[in-house]
């Protein structure tokens, strides 16, 4: 079985894609519709955000950079300054995208049961000696 880095780009960004779309299914389907570009575009950030955290790791957040003959030095690399963007922008997406989840109500449903009896004189003058 391959492993998601031998994966082509493009199968793993439709997985995640996928993933995402159940993950959101609570959005209305005409919204969800109507977003889809941004599921996509999540999708996409996704994996590029996988890929480029392997390249940071294996490679190092600084590289070293040569101007003209005698000027040398440090730098971010290519790669973190990408990822510091894409990591805002894909925040900005899931965040655009779990707003359209519809709110929990966590009211209760009303009961099916019948409301308690209501104890007359006698039935609380014995619930007294019984310690409630």
């Amino acid at each position: 079985m391959a492993t998601s880095w031998e994966q082509t780009k493009e199968t793993r960004i439709k997985k995640e894609y996928n993933r995402l779309r159940k993950l959101f299914k609570e959005i209305p389907r005409d919204r969800l519709d109507a977003v889809s570009s941004l599921v996509k575009n999540a999708a996409f950030m996704t994996i590029t955000l996988e890929d480029l955290q392997e390249s940071i790791n294996v490679k190092g957040a600084i590289t070293e950079y040569k101007n003209g003959e005698n000027q040398y030095g440090t730098k971010k690399s290519p790669e973190v300054e990408v990822y510091n963007t894409m990591v805002k922008n894909h925040a900005s997406i899931m965040r655009q995208l779990t707003d359209l989840i519809p709110e929990f109500d966590p009211t209760p449903l009303p009961s099916t049961l019948p409301p308690p009896k209501k104890q007359d004189e006698f039935e609380k003058i014995l619930a007294r000696g019984q310690g409630g």
